[in-house]
C-alpha cells in the first residue's frame, strides 16, 4: 500500500487585502474634477439663461421699436378770419366765402423719420371742392408731430346747385369735409426705410352766429 499521509497540510483562505488609505494627491484630483463640473454646470446656466434674456430682448425690440406704424395728419384748431354768407333770395342764390387758419400736423409715432412728398389737402361741400392749399414737402422727427400754418379760403363758386346749401345757410351751419393724403417713407436705425401713406379725412361744421365756431373732427 502507498505510503499514509499523516501530517495533513490544512488550507487557510487568504486574508482579503487590506485597503489602502487615498493619498492627498488622489483627493485633490477628484476635487478638482469636482470643481471642474460644477463650473460647467453653471457656465451652461449662465449660456442658457443670456440666451433667453436676448431672445426676449430681441423679439421686444422687433415688436416696438422695430414696427413701422403709419403716421397721422390732422387739421389742428381752426380760427376764422372772414366768414361772408348769404341764405339766398329770389334775386341770389345762397352762397359763402370763407377763410380761417389752421394747421396741417403730421403725427410719427415711429422710432425713426418720417419724410413726406408735397401734396394738397382739399375742401369740400357735398363731393365738390370749394377750396384747396398746399402742404410743402416736410419731415416728422421721430416720436414727434410736424406742425405746419396754413390759410384756407373756401367758397361757393363752383357750386352748380344751391339747394341744400341755402336750407344749411338758413339753419345756421355750414358742414365741409377735408381730404389729405401724404406719401412717404419712415427710416429706421439708418438702414431700413419702409413706405407709408398717412391719409386725413376731416369735418368741418362751422356755427354762422356770433361766435363763429367751428367744430372739427378727424379720423
Amino acid at each position: 500500500m502507498g505510503e499514509q499521509i499523516t501530517n495533513q497540510e490544512q488550507v487557510y483562505p487568504l486574508a482579503p487585502a487590506s485597503k489602502m488609505p487615498r493619498s492627498d494627491e488622489e483627493s485633490n484630483t477628484l476635487q478638482s474634477n469636482e470643481l471642474r463640473r460644477k463650473k460647467r454646470i453653471k457656465l451652461a446656466i449662465y449660456i442658457a439663461a443670456f440666451a433667453v434674456f436676448q431672445t426676449i430682448v430681441i423679439v421686444v425690440f422687433s415688436l416696438t421699436v422695430m414696427k413701422v406704424k403709419t403716421p397721422k395728419v390732422r387739421l389742428g384748431t381752426i380760427e376764422l378770419k372772414n366768414v361772408t354768407t348769404t341764405a339766398g333770395t329770389q334775386a341770389s342764390s345762397p352762397s359763402f366765402d370763407i377763410s380761417f387758419t389752421t394747421q396741417v400736423r403730421v403725427k410719427n409715432t415711429n422710432f425713426g423719420p418720417y419724410k413726406y412728398d408735397s401734396s394738397n389737402a382739399t375742401f369740400l361741400y357735398q363731393g365738390v371742392t370749394v377750396g384747396e392749399i398746399f402742404i410743402p414737402k416736410g419731415k416728422a422727427g421721430m416720436l414727434s408731430t410736424k406742425k405746419v400754418g396754413v390759410t384756407v379760403s373756401v367758397n361757393s363758386n363752383a357750386l352748380t346747385s344751391t339747394t341744400s346749401l341755402g336750407n344749411e345757410l338758413g339753419a345756421g351751419t355750414l358742414t365741409l369735409n377735408s381730404q389729405a393724403k401724404l406719401s412717404g417713407k419712415v427710416e429706421l436705425m439708418f438702414v431700413m426705410k419702409k413706405k407709408k401713406s398717412a391719409q386725413m379725412i376731416c369735418t368741418l361744421s362751422i356755427k354762422l352766429n356770433a361766435d363763429n365756431a367751428v367744430d372739427l373732427k378727424c379720423k
